[in-house]
């Protein structure tokens, strides 16, 4: 019987390239976690973003991190349980990607080992979640319009575009024209800076769920002040580290909604001490995505199904991103709903077949 640690770097080619104000991506790279340890399999799935231009962290350098420091550190602790990764991220300067990766196979063995599902650990509910459309920015309205169209065919809850300078009211309105009063949000990405302020006034009366990281990571004290300026909720997304910077935004006002990434946050653990800290202040929050293969997906999928969790979640059909996801089956939205299929209720059915097709290098540690 083998005890081992596989790490598998895949590329699976996108249904059409993914821009936001940052950079554009048009295959997703993963890190595919594959723990073995006495006869029991987990899997996990660390996700940044190629190119950098969301978070420092690549595809590259968090693989490089996973072989160099975390999984060093998993197998000195040797308890193989997932709070070892939430502490390891609390303590110290760490890659969140690579131990969400990590922490997540630990939570696959644990739940098997235990006979319970992730929801049994999560205390979450199995339920139908409202799936929301998330549409990157396009050449020209006509893309952006026919884009929308082609996917609100599943029936969508919402509609979130995303925005950087010069690419913002104009789409909006036409959006409006389009489709009329539908729930409609947007992402900035970090985009803009105070001078932009007069641009969210416009943005303001155009009806918007909520205004999603309008401005840089750190500038909280600039979200506090375009809050108290506009109606619309602002929503925190790459300024949501930890508890401390959500504790300050709170204090200050520079936020009414919360989007957690379990990626960004560094596991499923502390995606949910963030998602009950949201929950005891008054501050709904929703799950957002990378948009991660099939493994973090439906991650996120067992926390969307938490209380506190009152708007639609980025995970998506598998096929609107991915031409092959390496979750077997795949997830479907019908009517604007996820509902799981019974292979993915207790932990996710990975189908290593696809992962080795995709697979651009892999490394083994044995223990």
């Amino acid at each position: 019987m083998s005890n081992r640690i596989d790490l598998f770097h895949v590329e699976v080619p996108m249904t059409e390239p993914f821009r936001i104000s940052s950079g554009e991506v048009s295959t997703k790279e993963s890190i595919v976690v594959r723990l073995e340890r006495e006869g029991v399999v987990g899997y996990g799935e660390a996700s940044p973003m190629a190119g950098g231009f969301y978070s420092a962290e690549t595809p590259a350098t968090t693989l490089d991190y996973m072989v160099r420091e975390a999984i060093p550190a998993v197998l000195e602790d040797g308890t193989f349980h997932p709070p070892f990764a939430a502490r390891y991220v609390n303590e110290r300067e760490a890659d969140p990607f690579a131990w969400a990766g990590l922490e997540g196979a630990l939570w696959d063995l644990e739940v098997q080992e235990r006979g319970l599902s992730f929801l049994d650990m999560l205390g979450a509910e199995c339920k139908p979640v409202e799936s929301g459309l998330a549409v990157g920015i396009y050449p020209d309205l006509d893309g952006l319009l026919e884009a929308c169209s082609r996917y609100m065919t599943a029936g969508y809850k919402r509609l979130k575009i995303k925005i950087e300078p010069g690419w913002d009211v104009a789409p909006l309105r036409a959006i409006r024209d389009r489709f009329g009063d539908i729930p409609l949000m947007v992402d900035a990405n970090a985009a803009y800076a105070e001078e932009h302020f007069p641009v969210f006034d416009e943005v303001d009366d155009l009806g918007l769920v909520m205004i999603e990281q309008p401005l840089a990571k750190s500038d909280l004290g600039g979200h506090a002040r375009l809050q108290e300026r506009i109606d619309t909720p602002i929503c925190l997304d790459e300024s949501a580290t930890d508890a401390d910077a959500l504790t300050r935004a709170f204090d200050i006002g520079a936020c009414r909604i919360v989007n957690l990434k379990i990626q960004r946050v560094g596991g499923i653990l502390l995606s949910k001490k963030l998602c009950d800290l949201c929950a005891a202040e008054g501050i709904p929050t929703w799950m957002g995505t990378m948009p991660e293969l099939g493994i973090g997906a439906l991650h996120a999928l067992y926390l969307a199904m938490l209380p506190n969790c009152a708007f639609p979640t980025d995970v998506e059909a598998s096929r609107r991103w991915f031409v092959e996801d390496i979750i077997d089956p795949p997830i479907e939205v019908f009517e604007g709903l996820i509902d799981l299929p019974p292979a993915h209720r207790q932990r996710p059915n990975v189908d290593m077949n696809v992962v080795d097709r995709y697979t651009k290098t892999a490394k083994r540690f044995a223990f």
